[in-house]
């Protein structure tokens, strides 16, 4: 159920998906991708407060993205390009158009070409989504509509190259080197992060370290989850990233038919200077999430609770600690 052997790979080959032309064993041409609209009421505050976090924070009945995502395979070579369109996707390619102003990237979620040099190493150039974290930009592939705080402030994407290696007995290695983080389009400092992920998947479960590091900065991260029943999962996610945060979640799911299911995120985050919630400030947030499945359309209700170390969210007048949201979500995947 953990997503994150190679995440680049989740909205590819793990999303719910089907295959559009296969002319043999060898080559093929797939096509997945999702939509996700949505109603946000804050409880407690003025109706456009909302959490510091990506993605479901926009008030009243909004829309998430539609997501397109194409692989051709062929022999032993690929390439994925995956197109957001939407506020959710500008959110996910947040840096490209700044980048580059008059770029079309801001669309452009994943695009890269890889090379299954065995059936045990794969190399992969260009612009994926980040290795690092328990959550990802797909909705499809979250259990949570609304993101944690580690998520929303670690990176999104890299562009580099990197080496996927199963070492066999359930390990695994990845390891790159990247542009700055979510630079997606090109380098524009001339300075380059390495990245390392070492995994670890057995019956029930897995688990991975991942670390980044450049010059002036790191993320240490360690993901995992465990089946503890054929019902009931356990995830944890641990980070810290040097002079911006550190925070841990636990995230507990359990199905209470094969439709509905219902789970928990419970998350504390320490902003070290990223600017979250402020300098030295913390924040603990409880997220309830229910998920009910109808076919390839996904129903979540989700209440949320946000309580900060210090007044950040407008009533009226005054500004509070704490603030709770009802979100109510659909999630269509293909």
């Amino acid at each position: 159920m953990l997503k994150k052997l190679t995440l680049i790979n989740l909205l590819s080959f793990m999303t719910i998906g089907m295959a559009i032309s296969q002319t043999s064993d060898s080559t093929n041409f797939k096509v997945v991708g999702s939509m996700d609209a949505y109603y946000r009421m804050s409880i407690g505050a003025d109706f456009d407060q909302a959490p510091g976090t990506s993605f479901a924070n926009l008030p009243g009945f909004s829309i998430g993205m539609a997501n397109i995502n194409a692989t051709y395979y062929k022999k032993n070579t690929g390439i994925v390009a995956d197109l957001v369109f939407g506020p959710r996707g500008e959110d996910a390619t947040f840096l490209s158009p700044f980048l580059r102003p008059g770029g079309t990237s801001s669309i452009i979620n994943q695009l890269y070409a890889f090379w299954d040099v065995s059936d045990k190493i794969k190399i992969t150039l260009g612009n994926f989504n980040t290795f690092l974290g328990y959550e990802v930009i797909s909705p499809t592939s979250n259990f949570n509509y609304s993101t944690s705080y580690m998520f929303s402030y670690g990176p999104f994407s890299h562009t580099g190259i990197k080496l996927d290696a199963d070492l066999g007995a359930g390990f695994s290695l990845m390891a790159g080197v990247f542009n700055p983080t979510d630079a997606t389009e090109y380098n524009p400092t001339n300075d380059y992060a390495g990245g390392l992920q070492i995994g670890y998947s057995f019956d029930i479960g897995s688990a991975y370290l991942n670390t980044i590091i450049s010059e002036d900065f790191y993320q240490v991260d360690l993901t995992t989850g465990v089946d503890v029943t054929d019902d009931f999962y356990l995830g944890l996610n641990a980070t810290i990233a040097q002079d911006a945060f550190a925070g841990v979640a636990g995230y507990f799911q359990y199905a209470l038919s094969a439709d509905f299911k219902l789970g928990t995120r419970v998350e504390y985050f320490q902003d070290n200077g990223v600017g979250a919630v402020g300098i030295d400030e913390n924040v603990f947030d409880v997220t309830l999430t229910g998920q009910y499945t109808v076919g390839n359309l996904t129903i979540i209700p989700e209440v949320r609770m946000d309580k900060v170390s210090t007044p950040m969210f407008a009533d009226d007048t005054e500004m509070k600690e704490e603030l709770s949201s009802f979100v109510l979500a659909v999630v269509y995947g293909f």
